[in-house]
């Protein structure tokens, strides 16, 4: 016979091509066995191979296997990071040296209930891809580590010292405080534990560091959220000289606005004011219709020079951080309160510019200042309102011609720009809450949403981008505020949910911002709107800081950095120092180095951005439990704002306070998650529980120490007139006299071409068992 056809070696991009799609790394074995090679033909296989390594086509790992550029290891430690709004337990590399984020992984379930872990745990994990930036992860191990530092709640233990209740959910550890280490703390103190050895008993120990204060104190809301951010609160006492030395500034080589009636537009509440501005019509006959407007900011960088006590303590904390009761500020109070406040009638220095703008709102040019400016007057965003819907009271009166109704031609004709260049419009409603003089809750409302708020950041974002632009066009380094466009797995996953429901969203097209406002629009008033608007949202990718332009996708602006707020951003300061560099302004712009640790710096200032963000987002949480506390029993509206494998997260409609309401409370059925659809969906009933679902739940438990809600879901027309279920001995929620939860999590097998079945981390809702007892009543409708 014949002897057949030797196979010819694959071309360069075969290979490339079959390494790419490899859900792990690749070795010369693989490769030839794929393509057919043996003997002989493996000799030019293996020289190939080798080009391609030296050449950075791909990477070469352990035992001369290979993978894309780029590509995790086959093995590699992670961090977890806790889980996405669809319950997947999410991780990272725990060193990730790139400037790019690093890439999604998705920790397999098999083991999630076993192990518990939570956000900070680390894992020795294989690694598969499953796409171009995303990978599986399967857990090898668990490995041991603790964080050095936990806050809770002192309590006394049986067997003498005491034992911490965490105020983080996500803690599930038990610690146990022995005698000499509970430094006189009593029942009930809210404190810092630094974590120590394990005993022989093997739980966990710790020593108490520092006494926060008596829990239950209306201050310990807020200092709870500190202390488990490590937010700095403290300036050394150099840094505090320096802002006690401060003093006014001079005119000298500044350009004197003192004349011009400069105001600024606060919140009531506001503690700082660091922007002002004015607006009059253009005179230019050339600029029909057209406006001037001028933004003047408090020159910050006059007083905190590069490389001083009052410098260092700004970059270490990023930026000022918020909390109903207090500011924790990024400078000291002489300076964010006194030197750097634009308080009306006092001379303070400033940078300004102005920018001329046509009658439809493109901006035609702009110059900026280095100037001295003194305050009009303090408005408030109600009061501008008010004047300008024809109730000024005898602070607006006098400056309703000359001033706010300029300040409102401007806007228009901005924010007619604003929609010709198509940004995306999100509604993500704020709430405040209300605090009487001793610190206690009387409200929690939601923050209203006036033109004026609109005209201020409409003013902001155009000074913001003149910024951008003048650092570009005088060649200076850049911290640019960038906004990715949203991934494409992202973009296509909410392609399929929509077309679920017969929406499309264009393919193959430049991604646009004004797309999903479309969309948006679209749905409006229809019952699946709430579920449209999250699904968008969580698309988008998430700002930051970086001396690389990506641009700002979600403002439709092409380059884009943050000035306008230099007393509580470091960011802004950064800006501030390069334009006076720009335009010879004096000698404390930006020191010689500073463009070579930009890199850094933003990633620095991104983090503490996020610190900040999680603090008041956990103080809010926690306020809106202890808020709710003496309601529980009560019934409340809400909607559906996460589903998950261990049942869904809601937001209450009164307060914006978010609860879980666990797998087991649903009613009686075994519930498939269906993750495309963003739904929970009972096998045998068909009950369906959907993102963006309105839902009546009545409240079983509210933990103000670690800001927890516990709900439960209510069926029915008359659900508000049910009564209360009666409280166990213990204080925990009713439940059924055999001690049985009326719902659970369908075990398999599954049906074929149902969705995937998995069970849900421990301790989040109740798992796979076994289901008894009878069904749902007759003639309960499915829906």
């Amino acid at each position: 016979m014949a002897r057949g056809k030797a196979p010819a070696l694959p071309t360069r991009e075969q290979i490339l091509d079959f390494i790419r799609q490899s859900p792990t790394p690749v070795g010369k074995r693989e490769i030839a066995r794929a393509f057919h090679l043996k003997g002989a033909d493996k000799i030019p296989l293996k020289a190939l191979l080798k080009e391609l390594a030296e050449s950075d086509e791909v990477d070469r790992g352990r035992k001369r296997r290979m993978a894309p550029p780029g590509s995790l290891p086959e093995v590699a430690v992670l961090v977890i990071d806790g889980p996405d709004a669809d319950g997947d337990l999410l991780a990272r590399p725990v060193s990730w040296a790139s400037d790019d984020a690093p890439p999604r992984i998705e920790v397999a379930p098999e083991r999630r209930g076993a192990s518990a872990m939570a956000a900070g745990d680390r894992i020795l994990a294989r690694l598969s891809r499953t796409g171009a930036d995303s990978y599986s992860a399967r857990i090898i191990r668990q490995l041991v580590g603790q964080p050095s530092r936990i806050i809770g709640i002192f309590e006394k233990h049986p067997e003498g010292g005491g034992q911490l209740r965490p105020t983080d959910r996500r803690v599930k550890a038990e610690y146990r405080i022995m005698p000499p280490h509970t430094n006189g703390a009593e029942p009930g103190e809210l404190v810092a534990l630094e974590v120590l050895n394990t005993h022989r008993a093997g739980r966990l120990q710790g020593r108490v560091a520092e006494r926060l204060g008596r829990f239950g104190e209306p201050k310990t809301i807020s200092l709870i959220a500190i202390a488990e951010q490590e937010i700095p609160t403290r300036f050394t006492e150099e840094a505090l000289t320096e802002a006690r030395n401060a003093g006014p500034v001079t005119l000298g080589t500044r350009t004197d606005l003192r004349d011009m009636p400069l105001v600024t537009i606060d919140g009531e509440d506001a503690r700082d004011f660091d922007d002002a501005v004015w607006a009059t019509a253009d005179d230019d006959p050339k600029n029909p219709g057209g406006w001037q407007v001028v933004v003047a900011i408090a020159d910050v960088a006059h007083y905190v020079r590069p490389g001083s006590a009052l410098d260092r303590a700004a970059r270490d904390r990023g930026n000022s951080v918020y909390f109903p009761d207090r500011v924790v500020p990024m400078l000291p109070e002489e300076l964010s309160n006194g030197w750097c406040s634009l308080k009306p009638n006092e001379d303070r220095g400033c940078l300004a510019v102005r920018m001329v703008f046509n009658l439809q709102g493109e901006k035609l040019s702009h110059r900026f200042y280095r100037g001295l400016m003194r305050s009009a007057a303090r408005l408030t965003y109600n009061r501008m309102q008010a004047a300008i819907d024809g109730r000024p009271d005898e602070l607006t009166a006098p400056l309703l011609e000359p001033v706010i109704k300029p300040l409102y031609g401007a806007f228009q004709a901005l924010l007619a720009e604003r929609e010709r260049r198509g940004t995306l419009e999100l509604d993500i409603p704020e709430r405040r809450v209300v605090l009487d003089e001793q610190g206690q809750i009387l409200k929690i409302a939601p923050r209203e949403r006036l033109d004026s708020h609109k005209l201020i950041e409409e003013f902001m974002i155009a000074a913001n981008v003149a910024a951008a632009e003048t650092l570009e066009l005088k060649h200076q380094p850049v911290m640019y505020r960038v906004h990715d466009q949203p991934d494409a797995a992202k973009v296509d996953a909410l392609r399929e949910s929509l077309k679920g429901l017969g929406l499309t969203l264009a393919k193959g097209q430049v991604l646009r911002p004004k797309m999903f406002t479309e969309l948006l629009v679209k749905v409006r008033g229809t019952t699946y709107a709430a579920m449209i608007h999250d699904l968008v949202l969580r698309t988008q990718a998430q700002a930051n800081y970086s001396p690389h332009n990506l641009g700002h996708f979600g403002l439709a602006l092409s380059r884009y950095a943050h000035f306008t707020s230099p007393i509580r951003r470091y960011s802004d300061l950064l800006v501030h120092r390069a334009l006076i560099d720009a335009h010879h302004f004096g000698d404390d712009g930006l020191p010689k180095d500073a463009e070579a640790n930009f890199e850094s710096l933003g990633q620095h200032i991104s983090s503490t951005e996020r610190r900040a963000a999680a603090a008041e987002r956990d103080a809010m949480d926690r306020y809106a439990a202890a808020f709710l506390a003496n309601r529980e029993g009560q019934v409340f509206k809400g909607r559906i704002n996460g589903v998950t494998r261990f049942g869904l997260f809601v937001t209450l409609e009164d307060t914006g306070a978010s609860g879980l309401v666990p797998m087991g409370s649903l009613p009686d059925d075994w519930y498939d998650h269906d993750e495309r659809a963003h739904a929970l969906i009972g096998r045998r009933w068909g009950r369906e529980y959907r993102l963006g679902e309105p839902v009546h739940l009545r409240l079983m438990q509210a933990d103000a120490a670690t800001g927890g809600l516990l709900l439960h879901i209510i069926e029915g027309e008359d659900a508000a007139a049910e009564p209360a279920p009666p409280r166990r001995a213990d204080g925990g929620p009713g439940g059924r006299s055999d001690g049985r939860k009326p719902g659970g999590f369908a075990p398999p097998p599954r049906k074929p071409g149902g969705p995937k079945h998995k069970g849900p981390p421990r301790g989040a809702g109740k798992g796979p068992r076994k289901k008894s007892g009878k069904g749902p009543k007759r003639g309960k409708k499915k829906r």
